[in-house]
């Protein structure tokens, strides 16, 4: 398809960094949005999400984790009201996949936000028994050749990995255990990247599948799913999802299967998309190469959000 008729607009809801409450705040108590998606947490929780917020320890606490997909739901309201967006297909890598099914309502907010709430516990839980040894280091500049030479070369020395996220062409997401970090810096560093650093919990990996059976039982079993309004693209290999069963299987999914956003933002542009709208707190995916080569890139975070400005008035 010729670049000039790429003229849709897509959603993203980006994966989950660091959210405190000094940051976001202030965007949750006076923002309109915000303020009734909140109080609708709030109803469904059955407690104060800003006061649990505020008071949580660390950057991913399950408060932390329900204001985050609060927060992007409330700027992707924002933007349609205020700016006029209105999409014509939606996504989310990683976390992201919790406001996107959220947003094209193939799950209810309320149970969005239960949904939400529930995997931060069942992750913690797991994660305290389970893998504690594990963890998801990303890296940048490292051609697909090296990184597949590097993780056979692992391989033959006996140790375990997983690719967990292949963030563009030459970023990537590993897990592995803690104490082969070293050497994995040190043979980044010998074909010219760089590591960035390192998550725990990890993420996205075979080697979870007793979490994704867990996940069904305990939380995504109980839920009811519905066709979604618009269509979603997964971010596991950039199918377009439009069925209830498909939403389900894409949450359940990304416990155990990598994340591709090259094969989104591929997804996307057979879609005719021109225009990628990154609705929260984004440092990553609204950033990366293969995102802004192929788009023009709109990103509606909270700061945005709270200059003053008058309706209609162009974004700049």
């Amino acid at each position: 398809m010729e670049r000039a008729n790429w003229t849709g607009t897509a959603l993203v809801f980006p994966g989950m960094g660091p959210s405190k409450f000094a940051e976001v705040g202030k965007f949750m108590l006076v923002n309109p949005h915000a303020r009734r998606l909140v109080a609708a947490a709030d109803r469904r929780l059955g407690y104060s999400l800003v006061d649990r917020f505020r008071k949580a320890e660390g950057d991913y606490s399950p408060y932390a984790q329900v204001a985050f997909f609060v927060n992007c739901l409330a700027l992707a309201h924002w933007a349609q009201d205020e700016l006029g967006v209105r999409p014509d297909v939606c996504t989310g890598p990683s976390f992201g996949e919790k406001p996107a099914v959220t947003y094209a309502q193939s799950l209810s907010f309320e149970d969005g936000v239960w949904m939400t709430a529930r995997l931060a516990l069942l992750l913690e839980d797991y994660f305290a028994g389970a893998h504690q040894d594990v963890v998801t280091h990303s890296f940048v500049r490292t051609p697909k050749e090296k990184v597949e030479e590097m993780l056979a070369d692992l391989a033959a020395r006996g140790e375990w990995s997983d690719v967990s996220c292949y963030v563009d062409e030459d970023f990537y997401m590993v897990s592995l255990h803690e104490r082969n970090l070293e050497w994995l810096g040190g043979r980044v560093r010998a074909m010219g990247g760089m590591s960035l650093y390192s998550m725990r919990p990890p993420m996205h990996s075979a080697a979870f599948g007793e979490l994704r059976r867990r996940a069904e039982e305990e939380v995504i079993g109980a839920l009811e799913f519905h066709d979604p309004k618009l269509p979603v693209v997964a971010d596991q290999d950039g199918a377009v999802l439009t069925s209830a069963e498909g939403v389900r299987e894409m949450l359940l999914d990304s416990f155990v299967r990598p994340l591709r956003w090259p094969d989104v933002v591929a997804s996307l542009r057979d879609l005719g998309v021109g225009r990628v709208v990154v609705s929260g707190p984004d440092s990553l995916f609204g950033r990366v190469g293969c995102t802004t080569r192929n788009f023009e890139v709109l990103a509606v975070g909270p700061r945005l959000a709270m200059q003053p400005r008058r309706r209609g008035a162009p974004v700049t």
